[in-house]
Protein backbone atom coordinates (compact mmCIF):
# COMPACT_ATOMS: atom_id res chain seq x y z
CA UNK A 1 0.00 0.00 0.00
CA UNK A 2 1.20 3.04 -1.08
CA UNK A 3 1.70 5.68 1.72
CA UNK A 4 -0.98 8.25 0.27
CA UNK A 5 -3.53 5.47 0.76
CA UNK A 6 -3.54 5.84 4.42
CA UNK A 7 -5.64 7.70 6.34
CA UNK A 8 -4.90 10.85 8.29
CA UNK A 9 -5.03 9.31 11.44
CA UNK A 10 -3.24 5.56 10.34
CA UNK A 11 -0.50 7.24 8.71
CA UNK A 12 0.18 9.11 12.05
CA UNK A 13 -0.10 5.91 13.63
CA UNK A 14 2.96 4.73 11.25
CA UNK A 15 4.98 7.32 11.83
CA UNK A 16 5.01 6.65 15.94
CA UNK A 17 5.71 3.45 15.34
CA UNK A 18 8.94 4.19 12.94
CA UNK A 19 7.22 2.97 9.47
CA UNK A 20 7.28 6.46 8.41
CA UNK A 21 8.48 9.83 8.82
CA UNK A 22 6.73 13.17 8.79
CA UNK A 23 9.38 14.26 6.20
CA UNK A 24 8.38 10.82 4.33
CA UNK A 25 4.92 11.55 4.37
CA UNK A 26 5.27 15.11 2.71
CA UNK A 27 7.86 14.24 0.18
CA UNK A 28 5.12 11.66 -1.38
CA UNK A 29 2.81 14.74 -0.93
CA UNK A 30 4.77 17.07 -3.03
CA UNK A 31 5.55 14.23 -5.05
CA UNK A 32 1.49 13.73 -6.09
CA UNK A 33 1.15 17.86 -6.52
CA UNK A 34 4.10 17.62 -8.93
CA UNK A 35 1.84 15.00 -11.06
CA UNK A 36 -1.39 16.55 -10.41
CA UNK A 37 -1.52 20.23 -9.67
CA UNK A 38 -0.74 21.48 -13.08
CA UNK A 39 -4.15 19.82 -13.98
CA UNK A 40 -6.11 20.05 -11.38
CA UNK A 41 -5.15 23.52 -8.98
CA UNK A 42 -6.26 22.79 -5.62
CA UNK A 43 -3.12 25.13 -4.17
CA UNK A 44 -2.27 29.33 -4.09
CA UNK A 45 0.49 28.53 -2.37
CA UNK A 46 2.64 25.32 -1.55
CA UNK A 47 6.47 26.07 -0.40
CA UNK A 48 8.03 22.55 -0.73
CA UNK A 49 11.05 23.85 1.22
CA UNK A 50 9.39 24.99 4.09
CA UNK A 51 7.01 22.48 4.50
CA UNK A 52 9.93 19.93 4.39
CA UNK A 53 11.51 21.92 6.79
CA UNK A 54 8.20 22.07 9.00
CA UNK A 55 7.92 18.66 8.62
CA UNK A 56 11.53 17.90 9.73
CA UNK A 57 11.32 19.81 12.86
CA UNK A 58 7.82 18.04 13.46
CA UNK A 59 9.56 14.94 13.11
CA UNK A 60 12.17 15.43 15.79
CA UNK A 61 9.37 16.82 18.63
CA UNK A 62 7.99 13.07 17.45
CA UNK A 63 10.79 11.06 18.17
CA UNK A 64 11.46 13.32 21.70
CA UNK A 65 7.77 12.09 22.63
CA UNK A 66 6.89 16.45 22.82
CA UNK A 67 4.08 15.64 20.28
CA UNK A 68 2.12 12.20 20.56
CA UNK A 69 -1.54 13.34 19.14
CA UNK A 70 -3.16 11.12 16.83
CA UNK A 71 -3.07 13.55 13.88
CA UNK A 72 1.13 13.90 15.01
CA UNK A 73 3.04 14.39 11.44
CA UNK A 74 0.25 14.19 8.96
CA UNK A 75 0.43 16.94 6.08
CA UNK A 76 -2.92 18.92 5.76
CA UNK A 77 -3.67 22.02 3.43
CA UNK A 78 -5.71 25.07 4.88
CA UNK A 79 -7.86 27.39 2.97
CA UNK A 80 -6.59 30.42 1.93
CA UNK A 81 -9.36 32.35 3.95
CA UNK A 82 -7.75 31.06 7.30
CA UNK A 83 -5.02 33.49 8.45
CA UNK A 84 -1.26 32.02 8.37
CA UNK A 85 1.50 34.09 10.24
CA UNK A 86 4.62 34.27 6.99
CA UNK A 87 2.44 32.75 4.98
CA UNK A 88 0.66 34.33 2.24
CA UNK A 89 -3.30 34.98 2.99
CA UNK A 90 -5.31 35.78 -0.21
CA UNK A 91 -8.93 34.78 -0.30
CA UNK A 92 -8.59 33.86 -3.85
CA UNK A 93 -8.83 37.98 -4.14
CA UNK A 94 -6.26 40.53 -6.28
CA UNK A 95 -6.95 42.88 -3.71
CA UNK A 96 -5.12 40.83 -0.61
CA UNK A 97 -3.04 39.20 -3.18
CA UNK A 98 0.18 40.59 -1.28
CA UNK A 99 -0.91 39.97 2.01
CA UNK A 100 1.43 37.80 4.37
CA UNK A 101 -0.80 38.28 8.22
CA UNK A 102 1.37 38.60 11.09
CA UNK A 103 -0.27 35.99 12.82
CA UNK A 104 -2.31 32.66 12.65
CA UNK A 105 -5.78 32.02 13.12
CA UNK A 106 -6.98 29.88 15.82
CA UNK A 107 -7.93 26.97 14.16
CA UNK A 108 -4.53 27.08 12.04
CA UNK A 109 -2.71 26.91 15.78
CA UNK A 110 -4.66 24.87 17.15
CA UNK A 111 -4.03 22.61 13.57
CA UNK A 112 0.04 22.58 14.62
CA UNK A 113 -0.11 22.28 18.52
CA UNK A 114 -1.92 18.88 17.34
CA UNK A 115 1.39 18.23 15.50
CA UNK A 116 -0.45 18.24 11.99
CA UNK A 117 2.37 20.00 9.13
CA UNK A 118 0.76 22.04 6.82
CA UNK A 119 1.43 21.82 2.71
CA UNK A 120 -0.28 24.86 1.91
CA UNK A 121 -3.26 27.33 1.05
CA UNK A 122 -5.70 26.32 -1.03
CA UNK A 123 -7.74 27.56 -3.92
CA UNK A 124 -11.70 28.67 -3.22
CA UNK A 125 -13.95 30.90 -4.68
CA UNK A 126 -13.18 34.98 -4.03
CA UNK A 127 -13.78 35.73 -0.42
CA UNK A 128 -15.97 31.82 -0.38
CA UNK A 129 -18.52 33.61 -2.51
CA UNK A 130 -19.44 30.80 -5.15
CA UNK A 131 -20.24 27.20 -5.47
CA UNK A 132 -17.96 26.20 -8.00
CA UNK A 133 -14.10 27.33 -7.06
CA UNK A 134 -13.85 28.99 -10.65
CA UNK A 135 -14.02 32.51 -8.77
CA UNK A 136 -10.42 32.82 -7.84
CA UNK A 137 -8.26 35.67 -9.26
CA UNK A 138 -5.56 32.69 -9.26
CA UNK A 139 -7.55 30.35 -11.90
CA UNK A 140 -10.29 27.69 -11.69
CA UNK A 141 -9.61 24.54 -9.61
CA UNK A 142 -11.06 21.10 -11.39
CA UNK A 143 -13.04 17.88 -9.92
CA UNK A 144 -10.94 15.35 -9.20
CA UNK A 145 -13.18 12.50 -10.45
CA UNK A 146 -13.82 14.78 -13.92
CA UNK A 147 -11.61 17.85 -14.90
CA UNK A 148 -14.46 18.48 -16.92
CA UNK A 149 -16.50 19.78 -14.13
CA UNK A 150 -16.39 21.90 -10.80
CA UNK A 151 -15.20 20.47 -7.45
CA UNK A 152 -17.80 22.71 -5.85
CA UNK A 153 -17.29 25.66 -3.63
CA UNK A 154 -15.88 27.77 -1.84
CA UNK A 155 -13.95 24.62 0.23
CA UNK A 156 -12.82 22.89 -3.80
CA UNK A 157 -9.18 23.52 -3.50
CA UNK A 158 -9.14 21.51 -0.16
CA UNK A 159 -11.86 18.95 -0.81
CA UNK A 160 -9.69 18.56 -4.20
CA UNK A 161 -6.64 18.05 -2.42
CA UNK A 162 -8.20 15.45 -0.28
CA UNK A 163 -9.84 13.54 -2.56
CA UNK A 164 -6.38 13.89 -5.00
CA UNK A 165 -3.76 12.45 -2.04
CA UNK A 166 -2.11 16.52 -2.81
CA UNK A 167 -2.76 16.61 1.47
CA UNK A 168 -4.22 13.73 3.71
CA UNK A 169 -6.54 16.18 5.44
CA UNK A 170 -7.83 20.16 5.24
CA UNK A 171 -9.64 22.86 6.94
CA UNK A 172 -12.35 24.80 5.20
CA UNK A 173 -15.32 27.21 5.63
CA UNK A 174 -18.81 26.75 5.44
CA UNK A 175 -21.20 29.82 4.67
CA UNK A 176 -23.84 28.23 3.28
CA UNK A 177 -22.56 24.29 2.55
CA UNK A 178 -19.24 25.46 1.24
CA UNK A 179 -17.68 22.58 3.39
CA UNK A 180 -20.42 20.27 2.71
CA UNK A 181 -21.19 20.71 -1.38
CA UNK A 182 -17.36 20.44 -2.15
CA UNK A 183 -17.05 17.23 -0.41
CA UNK A 184 -20.18 16.16 -1.71
CA UNK A 185 -18.65 16.81 -5.44
CA UNK A 186 -15.30 15.38 -4.69
CA UNK A 187 -16.26 12.22 -3.08
CA UNK A 188 -14.83 13.18 0.75
CA UNK A 189 -16.09 13.58 3.82
CA UNK A 190 -17.25 17.25 4.99
CA UNK A 191 -18.01 18.22 8.75
CA UNK A 192 -19.48 21.59 9.20
CA UNK A 193 -19.50 22.23 13.36
CA UNK A 194 -22.22 23.67 15.27
CA UNK A 195 -21.99 27.36 14.64
CA UNK A 196 -19.35 28.56 17.67
CA UNK A 197 -17.64 25.03 17.98
CA UNK A 198 -14.66 26.29 16.36
CA UNK A 199 -13.23 29.79 16.90
CA UNK A 200 -13.69 31.97 14.22
CA UNK A 201 -10.80 34.49 15.16
CA UNK A 202 -8.37 34.90 11.96
CA UNK A 203 -11.09 33.32 9.51
CA UNK A 204 -11.41 36.53 7.13
CA UNK A 205 -15.38 36.67 7.59
CA UNK A 206 -18.09 36.41 4.60
CA UNK A 207 -20.99 36.44 6.63
CA UNK A 208 -19.85 36.71 10.72
CA UNK A 209 -23.18 35.45 11.52
CA UNK A 210 -22.90 32.42 9.49
CA UNK A 211 -19.30 31.30 8.69
CA UNK A 212 -17.55 28.18 10.51
CA UNK A 213 -14.33 26.20 10.20
CA UNK A 214 -14.00 22.36 9.29
CA UNK A 215 -12.76 19.34 8.43
CA UNK A 216 -12.27 17.62 5.00
CA UNK A 217 -11.14 14.34 4.92
CA UNK A 218 -10.92 11.05 3.11
CA UNK A 219 -13.43 9.36 5.97
CA UNK A 220 -15.65 10.29 8.97
CA UNK A 221 -13.02 8.99 11.75
CA UNK A 222 -10.37 11.59 10.11
CA UNK A 223 -13.05 13.73 10.28
CA UNK A 224 -13.97 13.19 13.67
CA UNK A 225 -10.21 13.45 14.97
CA UNK A 226 -9.85 16.95 13.13
CA UNK A 227 -12.78 18.61 14.56
CA UNK A 228 -11.31 17.06 17.63
CA UNK A 229 -7.72 18.79 17.14
CA UNK A 230 -9.53 22.35 16.22
CA UNK A 231 -12.58 23.03 17.98
CA UNK A 232 -11.55 25.00 20.80
CA UNK A 233 -13.22 27.80 23.49
CA UNK A 234 -11.55 31.10 22.41
CA UNK A 235 -11.95 34.47 24.42
CA UNK A 236 -10.58 35.88 20.99
CA UNK A 237 -14.05 35.24 19.29
CA UNK A 238 -16.69 36.61 20.87
CA UNK A 239 -19.02 33.72 19.20
CA UNK A 240 -16.96 30.56 20.41
CA UNK A 241 -19.12 28.61 22.92
CA UNK A 242 -17.22 28.36 26.41
CA UNK A 243 -19.43 24.93 27.47
CA UNK A 244 -19.98 23.00 24.24
CA UNK A 245 -18.45 19.12 24.55
CA UNK A 246 -15.67 18.82 22.17
CA UNK A 247 -14.68 14.90 22.78
CA UNK A 248 -15.61 13.82 19.25
CA UNK A 249 -13.72 10.83 18.93
CA UNK A 250 -15.57 9.10 21.48
CA UNK A 251 -18.55 8.57 19.27
CA UNK A 252 -16.82 6.64 16.30
CA UNK A 253 -19.01 3.77 16.63
CA UNK A 254 -21.16 1.41 15.18
CA UNK A 255 -24.37 1.66 16.83
CA UNK A 256 -27.59 3.83 15.46
CA UNK A 257 -30.29 1.47 16.97
CA UNK A 258 -33.48 3.34 18.14
CA UNK A 259 -32.05 6.07 16.99
CA UNK A 260 -34.76 8.07 15.26
CA UNK A 261 -33.99 9.95 11.51
CA UNK A 262 -35.90 12.09 9.62
CA UNK A 263 -36.28 13.03 6.01
CA UNK A 264 -37.74 15.85 4.69
CA UNK A 265 -40.32 15.67 2.22
CA UNK A 266 -39.19 18.80 1.04
CA UNK A 267 -35.98 17.97 -0.17
CA UNK A 268 -37.16 15.70 -2.87
CA UNK A 269 -39.62 17.11 -4.62
CA UNK A 270 -39.16 18.92 -8.23
CA UNK A 271 -35.26 20.27 -8.97
CA UNK A 272 -33.76 17.09 -7.29
CA UNK A 273 -31.86 15.05 -9.79
CA UNK A 274 -33.06 10.84 -9.74
CA UNK A 275 -29.96 9.45 -9.58
CA UNK A 276 -29.35 11.85 -6.35
CA UNK A 277 -32.45 10.69 -4.63
CA UNK A 278 -32.24 7.12 -4.85
CA UNK A 279 -28.85 7.21 -3.96
CA UNK A 280 -29.65 9.02 -0.49
CA UNK A 281 -32.67 6.93 -0.17
CA UNK A 282 -30.72 3.78 -0.44
CA UNK A 283 -28.76 5.52 2.49
CA UNK A 284 -31.93 5.61 4.55
CA UNK A 285 -32.75 1.95 3.29
CA UNK A 286 -28.86 1.33 5.16
CA UNK A 287 -29.61 2.96 8.57
CA UNK A 288 -32.83 1.11 8.57
CA UNK A 289 -31.34 -2.31 8.45
CA UNK A 290 -28.72 -1.04 11.30
CA UNK A 291 -31.50 -0.50 13.20
CA UNK A 292 -32.71 2.83 12.90
CA UNK A 293 -35.81 4.28 12.87
CA UNK A 294 -36.48 6.19 9.71
CA UNK A 295 -39.41 7.95 8.47
CA UNK A 296 -40.59 11.11 5.92
CA UNK A 297 -41.58 14.40 7.43
CA UNK A 298 -42.49 17.87 6.71
CA UNK A 299 -39.70 20.03 7.81
CA UNK A 300 -41.21 23.61 6.07
CA UNK A 301 -39.59 26.63 4.77
CA UNK A 302 -37.10 25.03 2.78
CA UNK A 303 -39.00 27.28 0.01
CA UNK A 304 -37.66 30.67 1.76
CA UNK A 305 -34.34 29.58 2.59
CA UNK A 306 -32.44 30.78 -0.18
CA UNK A 307 -33.69 34.31 0.05
CA UNK A 308 -33.19 34.55 3.24
CA UNK A 309 -30.16 33.50 3.70
CA UNK A 310 -28.62 35.75 0.30
CA UNK A 311 -30.24 38.76 2.09
CA UNK A 312 -28.36 38.18 5.47
CA UNK A 313 -24.89 36.68 3.74
CA UNK A 314 -24.17 39.69 0.98
CA UNK A 315 -25.85 42.17 3.57
CA UNK A 316 -22.80 41.47 6.36
CA UNK A 317 -20.50 40.83 3.23
CA UNK A 318 -21.04 44.20 1.82
CA UNK A 319 -20.22 45.08 5.99
CA UNK A 320 -17.43 42.53 6.38
CA UNK A 321 -15.57 44.25 3.09
CA UNK A 322 -15.45 47.31 3.50
CA UNK A 323 -12.13 47.28 5.11
CA UNK A 324 -10.33 46.40 1.97
CA UNK A 325 -9.88 50.09 0.38
CA UNK A 326 -6.18 49.74 -0.52
CA UNK A 327 -4.90 51.92 3.15
CA UNK A 328 -3.63 49.70 5.77
CA UNK A 329 -2.88 46.64 3.56
CA UNK A 330 -3.59 44.93 0.43
CA UNK A 331 -3.62 45.82 -3.71
CA UNK A 332 -3.92 49.65 -4.12
CA UNK A 333 -4.34 51.30 -7.91
CA UNK A 334 -1.20 52.41 -9.02
CA UNK A 335 -2.96 55.75 -10.64
CA UNK A 336 -5.68 57.89 -8.61
CA UNK A 337 -6.57 61.21 -8.16
CA UNK A 338 -7.74 61.78 -4.69
CA UNK A 339 -9.07 59.35 -1.55
CA UNK A 340 -12.31 58.99 -3.06
CA UNK A 341 -10.79 58.07 -6.51
CA UNK A 342 -8.59 55.94 -5.09
CA UNK A 343 -10.97 53.82 -2.98
CA UNK A 344 -12.92 53.00 -6.16
CA UNK A 345 -9.89 52.38 -8.59
CA UNK A 346 -8.92 49.91 -5.74
CA UNK A 347 -11.81 47.88 -5.09
CA UNK A 348 -13.07 47.98 -8.43
CA UNK A 349 -9.37 46.44 -9.74
CA UNK A 350 -8.61 44.20 -6.69
CA UNK A 351 -12.48 42.43 -6.97
CA UNK A 352 -13.61 39.97 -8.89
CA UNK A 353 -16.89 40.28 -10.80
CA UNK A 354 -18.96 38.12 -8.00
CA UNK A 355 -17.82 39.57 -5.00
CA UNK A 356 -18.81 43.25 -6.69
CA UNK A 357 -22.01 41.75 -7.08
CA UNK A 358 -23.15 40.61 -3.46
CA UNK A 359 -21.66 43.49 -1.94
CA UNK A 360 -23.75 45.48 -3.99
CA UNK A 361 -26.62 43.01 -3.30
CA UNK A 362 -25.46 43.62 0.54
CA UNK A 363 -25.98 47.56 -0.12
CA UNK A 364 -29.12 47.51 -1.22
CA UNK A 365 -30.49 45.40 1.10
CA UNK A 366 -29.27 47.32 4.02
CA UNK A 367 -29.93 50.81 2.23
CA UNK A 368 -32.27 53.14 3.52
CA UNK A 369 -36.14 52.33 2.44
CA UNK A 370 -34.77 49.01 2.00
CA UNK A 371 -33.71 47.77 5.18
CA UNK A 372 -36.80 47.01 6.79
CA UNK A 373 -38.24 45.31 3.78
CA UNK A 374 -35.76 43.07 2.74
CA UNK A 375 -33.33 42.48 5.91
CA UNK A 376 -35.54 42.51 8.80
CA UNK A 377 -37.77 40.66 6.97
CA UNK A 378 -34.64 38.01 6.19
CA UNK A 379 -33.82 37.78 9.52
CA UNK A 380 -37.43 36.90 10.94
CA UNK A 381 -37.61 34.15 8.35
CA UNK A 382 -34.18 33.13 9.37
CA UNK A 383 -35.95 33.01 13.33
CA UNK A 384 -38.62 30.69 11.31
CA UNK A 385 -36.46 28.40 10.33
CA UNK A 386 -34.67 28.19 13.47
CA UNK A 387 -38.16 27.14 14.71
CA UNK A 388 -38.70 24.56 12.03
CA UNK A 389 -35.94 22.74 12.96
CA UNK A 390 -36.31 22.84 16.79
CA UNK A 391 -39.76 21.58 16.40
CA UNK A 392 -38.37 18.59 13.92
CA UNK A 393 -35.66 17.75 16.40
CA UNK A 394 -38.09 17.32 19.18
CA UNK A 395 -39.27 14.09 16.68
CA UNK A 396 -36.17 13.39 15.73
CA UNK A 397 -32.19 12.75 16.35
CA UNK A 398 -30.88 13.40 12.67
CA UNK A 399 -32.46 14.84 9.71
CA UNK A 400 -31.01 12.70 6.51
CA UNK A 401 -31.57 14.66 2.90
CA UNK A 402 -29.36 15.51 -0.11
CA UNK A 403 -26.16 17.64 -0.52
CA UNK A 404 -26.62 19.36 -3.42
CA UNK A 405 -29.64 19.31 -6.39
CA UNK A 406 -27.29 17.27 -8.16
CA UNK A 407 -23.97 15.92 -9.00
CA UNK A 408 -21.15 18.30 -10.11
CA UNK A 409 -22.11 20.81 -12.90
CA UNK A 410 -19.88 21.25 -15.93
CA UNK A 411 -16.87 23.95 -15.78
CA UNK A 412 -18.39 27.25 -16.76
CA UNK A 413 -22.28 26.29 -16.32
CA UNK A 414 -22.62 27.88 -13.16
CA UNK A 415 -21.04 31.46 -13.77
CA UNK A 416 -23.33 31.72 -16.53
CA UNK A 417 -26.31 31.55 -14.63
CA UNK A 418 -25.81 33.47 -10.93
CA UNK A 419 -29.02 32.58 -9.98
CA UNK A 420 -28.86 28.80 -10.82
CA UNK A 421 -25.97 28.82 -8.80
CA UNK A 422 -27.47 30.32 -5.71
CA UNK A 423 -29.96 27.87 -6.08
CA UNK A 424 -27.77 24.68 -5.90
CA UNK A 425 -27.13 25.24 -2.23
CA UNK A 426 -31.21 24.86 -1.16
CA UNK A 427 -30.27 21.86 0.93
CA UNK A 428 -27.49 23.41 2.83
CA UNK A 429 -28.07 26.83 3.70
CA UNK A 430 -30.58 26.40 6.15
CA UNK A 431 -28.14 24.72 8.55
CA UNK A 432 -26.04 27.92 8.58
CA UNK A 433 -29.02 30.26 9.05
CA UNK A 434 -29.76 28.04 11.94
CA UNK A 435 -26.46 27.56 13.12
CA UNK A 436 -26.65 23.14 13.12
CA UNK A 437 -24.06 20.71 12.37
CA UNK A 438 -23.92 18.92 9.32
CA UNK A 439 -21.66 16.20 7.54
CA UNK A 440 -21.53 15.15 4.00
CA UNK A 441 -20.80 11.55 3.42
CA UNK A 442 -20.26 9.90 0.00
CA UNK A 443 -23.71 7.65 -0.78
CA UNK A 444 -22.88 6.70 -4.51
CA UNK A 445 -22.33 7.88 -7.87
CA UNK A 446 -23.96 8.88 -10.67
CA UNK A 447 -24.18 7.25 -14.57
CA UNK A 448 -21.31 9.87 -15.25
CA UNK A 449 -19.25 8.27 -12.42
CA UNK A 450 -19.48 11.45 -10.20
CA UNK A 451 -19.87 11.14 -6.48
CA UNK A 452 -22.88 11.75 -4.79
CA UNK A 453 -22.95 12.76 -0.75
CA UNK A 454 -25.68 12.49 1.51
CA UNK A 455 -26.50 15.16 4.49
CA UNK A 456 -26.61 14.49 7.88
CA UNK A 457 -28.00 17.29 10.20
CA UNK A 458 -28.32 17.31 14.01
CA UNK A 459 -29.27 20.15 16.43
CA UNK A 460 -27.11 22.40 17.97
CA UNK A 461 -23.97 20.64 19.39
CA UNK A 462 -24.96 17.22 18.95
CA UNK A 463 -21.53 16.17 16.94
CA UNK A 464 -21.38 13.49 18.47
CA UNK A 465 -24.78 11.86 17.25
CA UNK A 466 -23.63 13.35 13.52
CA UNK A 467 -20.30 11.12 13.81
CA UNK A 468 -21.88 7.89 15.39
CA UNK A 469 -24.37 8.19 12.73
CA UNK A 470 -22.35 8.90 9.95
CA UNK A 471 -19.55 6.31 11.08
CA UNK A 472 -21.94 3.76 11.02
CA UNK A 473 -23.13 4.02 7.59
CA UNK A 474 -19.81 4.50 6.37
CA UNK A 475 -18.69 0.93 7.71
CA UNK A 476 -22.16 -0.35 6.64
CA UNK A 477 -21.83 0.87 3.00
CA UNK A 478 -18.82 1.04 0.86
CA UNK A 479 -16.51 1.91 3.26
CA UNK A 480 -14.27 5.19 3.29
CA UNK A 481 -13.40 6.82 0.01
CA UNK A 482 -10.48 5.55 -1.85
CA UNK A 483 -8.23 8.98 -3.28
CA UNK A 484 -7.80 8.97 -7.02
Amino acid sequence: MSILDCTAVELSKRIKAGEYTAVEAMTAVFERIAEKEEEYHCYITADKESALKRAEETQKKIEAGEITGPLAGVPAAVKDNLCTKGVLTSCASRILSNFVPSYSATAVENLEKAGAVMVGKTNMDEFAMGSTTETSYYGVTKNPVNPGHVPGGSSGGSAAAVALGECFMALGSDTGGSIRQPASYCGVVGLKPTYGMVSRYGLVAYGSSLDQIGPLTKNVADAAYLLEAVASYDEKDSTSMKEAERDFTGALTEDVTGMRIGIPRDYFGEGLDAEVKTAVLTAAETFKKAGAVVEEFDLGMVEYAIPAYYTIATAEASSNLERFDGIKYGYRTEEFEGLHNMYKKTRSEGFGEEVKRRIMLGSFVLSSGYYDAYYLKALRTKALIRKAFDEAFAKYDLILGPVAPSTAPKLGESLSDPLKMYLGDIYTISVNLAGLPGISVPCGKDGNGLPIGMQLIGDCFTEKKLIRAAYTYERASVGAPVPV
